[in-house]
């Protein structure tokens, strides 16, 4: 497991100390932070961008002046793109479920609780043949016909 660098900012000390403890027993750096250079730096990260030096935050938010609609739009930006459509999600699924298992149409059947002849069926109608480079051939369906 790698290591990971964390910037814990709480203000409750034995909250902090005890979240402080189970990082830190994984194997973990973790840099606790109340007032400091790091705890402003890590409030005011670019949006969408990562805390400068540490891979993960542990934060109370409940910190006095915390704008939790700011954190909220940082963490998770309103996307105004109109979902995909049900077969386009299916078509991905399907794909997906072929990757994972090396073109096996059986298995994949199996791993998506359908038959075999309706998976066949679905991936003609999405022409998932061509996108999957020729993975899902006939040669690779577990059958010996």
């Amino acid at each position: 497991m790698r290591s990971l660098h964390l910037l814990i900012l709480d203000h409750d000390d034995a909250r902090r100390q005890g979240v402080t403890a189970l990082f830190r027993g994984a194997g973990h750096v973790a840099v606790v932070e109340l007032e400091g250079a790091a705890g402003a730096a890590a409030l005011v990260a670019p949006p969408g961008g990562p805390v400068p030096g540490f891979e993960l935050l542990v934060l109370d938010l409940t910190l006095p002046g915390l704008d939790l609609h700011a954190l909220r739009s940082a963490l998770a930006p309103e996307a105004h793109t109109s979902p995909d459509s049900l077969d386009a999600a299916e078509a991905r699924h399907i794909a997906r479920a072929l990757e994972h298992t090396a073109g096996n149409r059986r298995q994949a059947a199996l791993l998506l609780g359908i038959s075999r002849s309706t998976l066949l069926n679905k991936i003609r109608r999405y022409q998932l043949d061509r996108r999957t480079g020729g993975q899902a051939d006939r040669r690779t369906d577990g059958l010996t016909d």
